[in-house]
């Protein structure tokens, strides 16, 4: 990991540099292949699976007696766990319904907003170097709760047909609709066009390697809403001599086995704790049986050591990380002037991991420094809000004339006229 020490603001925005993630030089082959499964169907889809995931499919649905035999498949210790989680997160995202209420901006003039659930939504859910159930319940549970009609999930099969049956559990318990075997690009170009076994949906959730992000940008451009740009996962830790640096090195190291194309940084204004973590990293890294992905990742990574907080505090509003975990001793008044960050986690108790399985909130978040500009997923990432309005004959004699004036002077007469006709029919 690369150790860097009070760097001037001048240079914080080539420190803070993401690992290049160039999906445009991706675009032709991951449009060839969206156009033959637009064009093609299952046919396209089937052969990508064949090519890509090295597997020969019947069929992309999954049955219901896979589903059933998934529950069997799985140890009584890991179905508890996701079914805490998922109870979790269902609690946390079920606070977040919204209750509209009627306005009345004038006497006569009442506004109000009503939140729909997406009819159709798509989940993906990568298999790769590890089966992301946990994902599962992230997308699906706030889907079902916001009264999405239709929820299809696609995520890549083994080469022997099979999904991970961690997968299908947490499909079935969280309310998907339809499970497909389909991974990588063909799966979004399944779910944003439709074929004859996947329906198309609306909008598109979910993670994925830097074909699927560049398919899900091509096909929102517009055949389809996603739900966020996305690229690797990234952690930053927050922290200042009181912090733990076994606790610090767990952190960065859990980030960086996601992929050899995460990023894990240190923000600190302790020098002797970037000494004792480097030589935790070292320990726990030897550790891991994912130890090669974790050690290429940390290529990416930095250690920061700054004069004080402030300058913590605002290189980190400039880093804007997916995840925030702040190790201070006084964590609360920290986290008071954190503006930009995807989702924060607070003391030395409070790992990233919870977040990621099962305190409750919601691990699909924007990377890249989009949490400058974006939310992460949320129960209001699966609905509409429409608005309403009724104006009376008090309201249209109130606020007619300005909407008469306003129109004119925008040299829009027919929206003029719709006005003037009311308030004469009211003489």
């Amino acid at each position: 990991m690369k150790i860097i020490k009070y760097p001037g603001k001048e240079d914080w925005k080539e420190i803070l540099k993401r690992p290049a993630l160039n999906t445009e030089s991706l675009n032709d082959t991951v449009k060839g292949i969206l156009n033959r499964v637009k064009t093609e169907g299952d046919k396209a889809v089937l052969e990508c699976e064949a090519t890509f995931d090295k597997v020969q499919l019947a069929s992309l649905a999954v049955s219901a007696d896979e589903i059933e035999e998934a529950e069997s498949l799985i140890s009584d210790d890991l179905k508890a766990a996701i079914i805490l989680a998922k109870e979790n997160i269902e609690t946390f995202h079920s606070a977040q319904r919204f209750t509209g209420k009627k306005v009345e901006t004038r006497p006569g003039v009442v506004c109000w907003q009503k939140a729909v659930g997406i009819e159709k939504v798509g989940l993906y859910v990568p298999g790769g170097t590890a089966p992301l159930f946990s994902t599962v319940l992230m997308l699906a549970t706030p889907a079902r709760i916001a009264g999405c009609k239709e929820i299809v999930l696609c995520t890549p099969p083994n080469r022997e047909g099979k999904v991970h049956p961690a997968i299908l559990f947490a499909a079935n318990l969280a309310g998907v609709n339809k499970i497909f075997k389909a991974g990588g690009v063909q799966a979004i170009g399944a779910m944003a066009y439709g074929t004859e076994s996947v329906p198309k949906v609306y909008k598109i959730f979910g993670p994925g390697n830097q074909y699927v992000t560049a398919a899900k940008q091509l096909v929102s451009l517009r055949d389809v809403a996603i739900d966020m740009p996305a690229g690797p996962s990234e952690v930053e830790v927050l922290a200042d001599q009181s912090a733990n640096p076994a606790f610090v090195a767990a952190d960065l190291l859990s980030q960086a086995e996601h992929g050899i194309d995460s990023q894990a940084v240190l923000i600190t204004t302790s020098e002797e704790l970037i000494e004792k973590v480097c030589a935790e990293v070292e320990s726990q890294l030897a550790q891991l049986p994912r130890k090669e992905i974790a050690a290429k990742s940390l290529d990416n990574s930095k250690l920061i050591l700054v004069n004080d907080m402030d300058e913590a505090i605002s290189m980190t509003n400039e880093y804007a990380p997916e995840h925030l975990i702040i190790e201070t001793a006084n964590y609360m008044e920290v986290a008071e002037q954190i503006t930009n960050a995807g989702s924060v986690f607070l003391g030395s108790l409070t790992p990233e991991s919870a977040g990621d399985y099962a305190s409750g909130t919601n691990h699909t978040l924007p990377t890249n420094g989009y949490a400058k500009a974006y939310s992460g997923v949320s129960l209001d990432s699966f609905i509409r809000k429409i608005t309403f309005q009724e104006i009376t004959s008090q309201g249209i004699q109130t606020i007619g004339p300005a909407i008469e004036t306003m129109a004119a002077n925008e040299q829009l007469d027919a929206h003029k006229n719709a006005v003037t006709v009311r308030l004469n029919s009211l003489k």
